[in-house]
């Protein structure tokens, strides 16, 4: 029963951490039950959602142990995600006794994030080449850099703080369209439309669409639901966000931005 229970616990944890690193559903579920049967596990069973996994084993059809486990995603982590698929080769090779795969599952969850300045310059950078991109020029270069580097601050707080994504969004984007409203007053800026939507790109939910998508094709459609819905909310508190401060700076300050 102990080793039941251990098989378990490992298939969880494997799923959990690629759960909440941006990992697609059936990913979860299969690198699950890879593991799972590499360790002996006769009867292995999983459901996996967005948010959640539901495991159980069973041996001669009588249920033994289940669990089930909240998993609210956290940030999109590709390194952890590709560590975890490794381990998961290594174990079906039968070469990772037990003891060994739940330390190396708990070094992957400790693996960092980029440090502050390299995202800083990462969305700062997205953000110019992104308005160049949709036609700005170099000085809608320079402010959609400057909003990018402000832009990622700030995420940088509100994940640390633990912020709602819905708030989060609604507010990097406003947070974006002031910037590019100053550099417009400044005299900076060469058209505003552009640097707004090269800023706002870092927080387009561009992973969570694809990831539905992905999901209706894999036949997960309530998986697929949840994440398209995800993404519309999203994007529906990006344009909130930005269409509060044009209208603050229209209806309350007088200034056409």
């Amino acid at each position: 029963m102990q080793k039941k229970r251990s098989v378990l616990e490992l298939a969880v944890q494997a799923g959990e951490i690629l759960l909440e690193n941006g990992a697609e559903v059936f990913r979860v579920q299969q690198t699950m039950e890879i593991m799972a049967a590499a360790y002996g596990a006769e009867e292995f069973h999983v459901y996996v959602l967005t948010n959640g996994i539901f495991a159980s084993m069973a041996e001669d059809g009588v249920n033994h142990v289940a669990r089930l486990e909240n998993v609210p995603q956290a940030s999109v982590h590709l390194g952890r995600i590709d560590s975890v698929n490794t381990l998961s080769r290594k174990i079906a090779q039968g070469n990772v006794p037990m003891e060994e795969a739940f330390e190396e599952l708990e070094r992957i969850r400790m693996i960092p994030v980029l440090s502050l300045p390299l995202q800083m310059l990462a969305c700062g950078a997205g953000s110019a080449f992104f308005a160049l991109l949709f036609g700005g020029k170099w000085p809608d270069f320079f402010c959609a850099f400057v909003a990018g580097l402000l832009l990622q601050v700030y995420l940088w707080n509100a994940d640390k703080h633990k912020t709602n994504k819905i708030i989060t969004r609604l507010v990097g984007a406003a947070l974006v369209t002031a910037v590019a409203g100053v550099c417009m007053l400044l005299g900076v800026g060469n058209d505003m439309d552009k640097i707004i939507i090269g800023s706002i790109m870092p927080l387009v939910p561009g992973i969570a669409l694809t990831m539905a998508i992905r999901d209706f094709f894999n036949s997960d459609y309530l998986s697929g639901t949840i994440r398209m819905i995800d993404a519309l909310i999203i994007g529906l508190s990006i344009a909130t966000g930005v269409g509060a401060v044009l209208g603050f700076a229209s209806m309350v300050l007088g200034v056409q931005l």
